[in-house]
């Protein structure tokens, strides 16, 4: 299989494609499939996820995972919400599915994530502390510790 560059994909397919990020942006929290995303794109799942990659480093789900766990860690740092209602207030229906993707992106499991992240961040402007805890995407996280700069 030979990958070609974003600049070759047709520009409307790349419209398309910024569409679905952009709804995946705004509707995180929503239950979202490829296969619905697809079909609002005019699409099959199959080139959705495809050229989704291909334009942007991860698949349609990888993408919205990123998301939720990035809105995640934010809630998780306020320190007021139990790690499930974080996770239902994200939009994940599995307190396992969460966790688990949780870690792999973040390093530490969330209940270690928000006992440890509110010290790391406590004064910190929000925007910034976003910036600095932003998920480490394509498990490319260590154990080591929770990702905060």
């Amino acid at each position: 299989m030979t990958s070609r560059p974003a600049a070759a994909q047709p520009l409307s397919d790349l419209a398309r494609l910024r569409r679905v990020r952009d709804r995946i942006d705004r509707e995180y929290a929503q239950p979202l499939d490829v296969e619905a995303l697809a079909r609002d794109a005019h699409m099959s799942a199959g080139h959705l996820s495809r050229e989704f990659r291909l334009a942007y480093g991860e698949p349609p789900y990888g993408y919205l995972m990123t998301r939720r766990i990035e809105r995640a860690m934010a809630l998780l740092r306020r320190g007021d919400l139990s790690v499930t209602e974080v996770c239902f207030a994200v939009g994940c229906s599995s307190l396992g599915t969460f966790s688990t993707r949780f870690t792999e992106l973040v390093g530490v499991p969330p209940s270690t994530y928000r006992r440890e992240a509110a010290l790391s961040t406590a004064g910190m402007p929000s925007c910034v502390a976003k910036q600095v805890t932003r998920p480490v995407r394509n498990r490319e996280a260590t154990v080591a510790g929770p990702h905060v700069a």
